[in-house]
């Protein structure tokens, strides 16, 4: 996808509102594994989300995963590359995802960043399909929505099974 406007700087960046959450407010512009770092804003709020019951806790996800889309194609855009590597709203709402009806202790928690990441850099199939497939916001979202559905299912699994110690 060729974007045919100016690039902004990353200063110009941050001063964007927009610009400011999909880059994880700033934390997807560490200079090495931005992914990683863009995806610990998502372990606070979490948290900060807990105290919701599940569908209210599904509501704020929703609202995440769908401005995300917004946030992240006009992100891209200023940045003139899709899915920069700086962009990582789509890691926040990916985990936040990944720890849907989840109780929220440390173990969890790290539990879902660990395996979330995993899936995220590894991109199995279909992971990998719609990485490649899908561009614009709804590309750069979808691979991590995905990523945090694997994760969620394997959280589930691991509750299920006791696997999740403090849980």
């Amino acid at each position: 996808m060729a974007y045919l406007h100016k690039k902004l700087t990353k200063k110009e960046l941050l001063k964007s509102p927009i610009h400011f959450c999909s880059l994880g407010f700033g934390t997807g512009l560490a200079p090495k594994a931005p992914g990683t770092f863009g995806t610990l804003p998502a372990v606070l709020l979490v948290w900060l989300f807990a105290p919701l019951g599940v569908a209210e806790y599904i509501g704020v996800v929703a609202f995440f995963t769908i401005i995300g889309i917004y946030l992240c194609g006009a992100t891209a855009k200023a940045m003139g590359q899709h899915d920069a590597p700086a962009i990582v709203w789509d890691e926040i709402a990916g985990y936040m995802i990944a720890m849907i009806a989840i109780p929220v202790t440390w173990q969890a928690l790290l539990l879902a960043f660990v395996l979330f990441r995993i899936f995220d850099i590894l991109k199995p199939w279909p992971i990998s399909w719609f990485d490649q497939q899908v561009e614009g916001g709804l590309g750069i979202m979808l691979d991590d929505v995905i990523a945090g559905l694997m994760t969620l299912v394997l959280m589930h699994l691991a509750l299920l099974y006791g696997w999740i110690p403090g849980v």
